[in-house]
């Protein structure tokens, strides 16, 4: 029996299930290698379309005013995906809004799934980029209109089906569709459906107890697969989770800076029990300095809670030692400091990298003199510490290609953030201007921006 593809698209009012809707749909058939149905509609989505999903997609509030609303597509919807892989490109962002509409039906969809992305990666190395613009170049897949979901879905079929073509594909597909279905124990009043209807994307989830009582709250850039994480370890936590454990919601962001600031105020908020259990400090690393027997300034990792002589200082907060190292090496670039008076370099005799390189002056090997260095080391200290009290806001990309959201930051605490128009220029006064949903006080929102900073050096910062 030849296996059954449901390759779907759908085009939306946003990129989060919870607030936007689906204003169309499209679905092509693949069995046996070959195209045997298409279905396509467009949805009422019972709210008003952004402009700019209007300039992207060319729906209009008024191509959907007499469309059919989603419950009344429903049926044809589960027909014609029933029996089949559901397929898509990108496949979290289709599964989980239609899951999300069929939940506020009453009814459960769940489907085995294959993301052709990840595959066309897999079947096709090397490519230029995997996103479905540039498979239809690279393919020269005839559509009328991207971004409508008939064309886009006809477009990830032509892209499955020449994957399909490959000799080894075959066995890909199967273990990326067993991936993320596998369920060890779980608890009494969890079952299987409740875990893969979970979403595949970042945010925040909450566990339940029978009381509707939070007992644990955690962050994942793939909720789903955290979950499974949870209840398949063997550890007095998991234990704990095992027995408590009935319910799991969730809150999408899209953003993984998003899921740490949130899932911060949230433990402080409802204090979940199974969260206060955890004795170990979430940020348990600093950056000790001092100067060493030749009078050069130092920096070392070491843990919280040790003694300090009064020639030494402390900065920083770091989840882990390799954060703390990357911060460290940061440093050495921006200032050009010698890696052998950090912990990046073990002390040895003879000059450090930087310096093979050209880029530090000597000081390891003393032919740079004490004041110069220490001047620089010093000034890395200072910048370091002032770093929040600059104004600035960070800019990530969410699950919706069209949106991005904004962090902004001044007076060294965290204001809030908004989201904005990812196909429009913005200055710094313009999303200041926009910010939407401010931030409650917590003290640490500050080592968690600076520990994501410190971690992920690439992230976009906008300053006045």
């Amino acid at each position: 029996m030849s296996q059954r593809y449901a390759v779907v698209d759908i085009e939306t009012t946003g990129g989060d299930p919870r607030r936007d809707k689906i204003t169309e749909i499209g679905i092509v058939i693949l069995e046996n290698n070959e195209i045997v149905k298409k279905y396509s509609t467009l949805i009422n989505p019972e709210r008003s379309i952004p402009e700019f999903i209007t300039r992207l997609t060319g729906i209009t509030n008024a191509m959907v005013e007499e469309a059919p609303k989603f419950y009344e597509v429903a049926k044809e919807v589960v027909e014609m995906t029933d029996s089949a892989i559901f397929v898509a490109h990108n496949v979290r962002f289709d599964y989980q809004f239609l899951q999300h509409e069929f939940k506020q039906l009453g009814y459960t969809f769940s489907k085995r799934k294959l993301c052709t992305v990840r595959l066309s990666r897999q079947t096709f190395p090397g490519l230029d980029g995997y996103s479905l613009g540039k498979l239809i170049k690279y393919f020269d897949i005839q559509v009328d209109s991207r971004h409508r979901a008939l064309d886009d879905a006809y477009a990830a079929a032509i892209v499955l089906s020449k994957s399909l073509e490959k000799g080894k594909t075959k066995k890909s597909i199967q273990k990326m569709i067993s991936e993320g279905i596998k369920l060890t124990r779980l608890p009494k009043h969890i079952e299987p459906k409740d875990i893969l209807t979970l979403p595949e994307d970042c945010g925040v989830y909450y566990f339940k107890d029978t009381t509707g009582h939070i007992v644990y709250i955690g962050k994942s850039t793939n909720i789903q697969k955290r979950a499974k994480q949870h209840f398949s370890k063997e550890s007095r936590k998991a234990n704990r989770m095992f027995r408590e454990v009935a319910e799991i919601d969730y809150v999408l962001t899209g953003s993984e800076l998003h899921s740490l600031l949130l899932e911060s105020s949230e433990i402080k908020k409802h204090l979940p029990p199974i969260n206060v259990a955890q004795k170990q400090s979430k940020y348990p690393f600093q950056i000790l300095s001092y100067q060493n027997s030749n009078d050069y300034r130092r920096f070392e990792i070491c843990k919280k809670g040790i003694l300090l002589t009064d020639e030494q200082v402390v900065f920083g907060q770091f989840a882990k030692k390799a954060h703390a190292k990357h911060r460290l090496k940061s440093l050495c670039e921006q200032f050009q400091l010698c890696y052998q008076f950090t912990d990046i370099e073990k002390p040895k005799e003879g000059a450090c990298f930087l310096f093979e390189v050209e880029k530090c002056f000597g000081a390891c090997v003393e032919t740079e003199p004490i004041e110069s260095y220490n001047e620089r080391a010093d000034l890395a200290l200072e910048v370091f510490n002032q770093f929040l009290d600059q104004r600035f806001i960070i800019i990530e990309e969410t699950h919706n290609i069209d949106e991005l959201i904004c962090f902004i930051i001044k007076e060294n605490t965290y204001q809030g953030y908004c989201l904005i128009d990812n196909n429009h220029a913005y200055n710094y006064d313009q999303i200041e201007a926009q910010i939407s949903n401010i931030a409650e006080e917590n003290p640490e929102h500050q080592s968690i921006i600076l520990q994501y900073l410190s971690s992920k050096p690439s992230t976009k910062v906008l300053y006045p």
